[in-house]
């Protein structure tokens, strides 16, 4: 939830500098030290962390958005992709079984059944908070590490996803695209979720580094319905480039492209410190109250499997005190978790 920690996330997840391999001992250390994690981890190392294939498993925005009606009012709004081929998963034992016969195999799978005309689809339903509730919800409704229980604000459904082509040149239609979560249309702004006003600088910064100044001007990634009509030119790799009459600054006298000053979403009051300090709390900011409802709802062979995954990984790190920190926020979460957990990495290490 705090964006500078993100890219240390990362990197502990990653391959190691030396090794080149990801490594237990980074992997858990990180989380050792960042209990706001154990409610992803959770999902992680449950049965939906190894999804059968893309198209039986479902999206999330994670981030928390928000809308501006056509009255000025605003809501937040968390996005929902619920995949309409049904959830499908595999076992640790059925995934490498399936990696080893070819380690594409999602890819493969989403090619195949695009090619063949069974095009997966996906209903977008989203959960809407009025902007006022958001102050005095029993936690911070923008932390990245929480999700909003549905007996609150229910899914209202949106509308569908479908994929139903294959791109004829990956390089071109998939590695040069330049997802942002800066791209807004009108209505649709950001939230004061922390995560995501990171990511609002970061990833246009990397598109940039990545693909250059002009990525926007490149056929994945211009405007479908229209012709951007800005005063972009010029450039590396630019695909428009001005003429002699064309002027590269606004306001002119000469009937260019003008803003129009109107508001693309409500206004939003800013109150509280800057600088480092601590954030405020909410009644329920919680670490680890989710991830123990979600171990709850959870069946005992899901249970099962959710303890030996875990075990397996952190049974592997070699500082003890790295493994005693991460049973104690299983143990926090719930109690039969915790133990559960804590058995199975003792069996495991004593073998």
């Amino acid at each position: 939830k705090d964006p500078i920690k993100f890219p240390d996330f990362i990197h502990s997840q990653k391959r190691d500098p030396f090794t080149g391999k990801q490594e237990p001992d980074n992997v858990w250390d990180f989380w050792a030290h960042a209990p706001e994690a154990t409610h992803q981890i959770t999902w992680l190392m449950g049965d939906r962390g190894i999804p059968a294939s893309y198209r039986h498993m479902n999206g999330y925005g994670s981030h928390t958005y928000q809308w501006t009606n056509a009255q000025g009012e605003a809501f937040f709004v968390k996005y929902h992709f619920k995949t309409n081929q049904g959830i499908r998963c595999l076992s640790g034992e059925q995934a490498a079984e399936l990696v080893g016969k070819d380690a594409n195999s999602h890819q493969t799978d989403l090619l195949q059944a695009i090619e063949r005309g069974v095009n997966p689809s996906w209903t977008l339903y989203v959960q809407i908070m009025p902007a006022a509730e958001a102050a005095d919800y029993r936690f911070n409704p923008f932390d990245l590490t929480k999700v909003w229980p549905h007996a609150d604000y229910p899914l209202q459904r949106v509308g569908r996803l479908v994929l139903d082509r294959n791109p004829d040149n990956v390089f071109a239609e998939v590695e040069q695209s330049a997802f942002s979560p800066n791209n807004f249309v009108p209505g649709i702004t950001a939230s004061p979720d922390k995560m995501l006003q990171g990511r609002l600088f970061a990833y246009a910064d990397a598109q940039r580094y990545r693909l250059g100044v002009n990525h926007t001007q490149l056929p994945v990634n211009a405007p479908k319905a229209t012709k951007a009509d800005n005063y972009g030119r010029d450039g590396v790799m630019a695909l428009r480039n001005g003429s002699r009459h064309d002027k590269n600054y606004e306001p002119n006298s000469y009937q260019g492209p003008a803003e129009t000053g109107i508001a693309l979403g409500a206004p939003k009051a800013v109150s509280g410190y800057t600088g480092t300090h601590e954030a405020p709390a909410h009644t329920k900011d919680d670490d680890f109250f989710q991830a123990g409802e979600l171990y709850r709802l959870m069946s005992e062979a899901e249970k099962q499997r959710l303890v030996a995954n875990i075990a397996g990984g952190l049974s592997q790190v070699t500082l003890e005190d790295v493994i005693e920190k991460n049973l104690a926020h299983f143990h926090a979460a719930d109690a039969d978790y915790g133990k559960r957990v804590e058995e199975a990495v003792r069996a495991l290490r004593d073998a």
